[in-house]
């Protein structure tokens, strides 16, 4: 009965990575709105004369632009390890189920 709790485990695990997953699609949708800022900015000071360098505005979309990238990085750090961990505890669960299996059929 212990690959029921394994089991169990990994299905918190899956519904977790599927709570990151929804995080940076939201992050990746902030990330393009923020580059199309960014770009529709630019062509304001461009047309202005003015250099991206010295426009506060600019540089907070850049300053949130990087932010978001940093974010997007964790998130698929996150993911990836919680796609190893679910990887991992379904053999364990395969196993036990085999394991488990084979002893009745001695025991039988």
């Amino acid at each position: 009965m212990t690959f029921l709790a394994i089991d169990a485990q990994k299905n918190l695990f899956t519904l977790q990575k599927s709570q990151l997953q929804f995080e940076q699609t939201l992050v990746m949708s902030r990330a393009n709105y923020i580059t199309k800022q960014m770009g529709y900015r630019a062509q304001e000071l461009e047309d202005a004369e003015i250099d991206t360098d010295d426009d506060p505005t600019y540089i907070a979309l850049q300053q949130q632009e990087s932010y978001l990238e940093t974010r997007q990085d964790s998130l698929d750090s996150q993911i990836s390890l919680m796609e190893n961990e679910i990887s991992s505890l379904k053999n364990l669960v395969n196993s036990n189920i085999k394991t488990s299996c084979s002893l009745n059929l001695i025991g039988g």
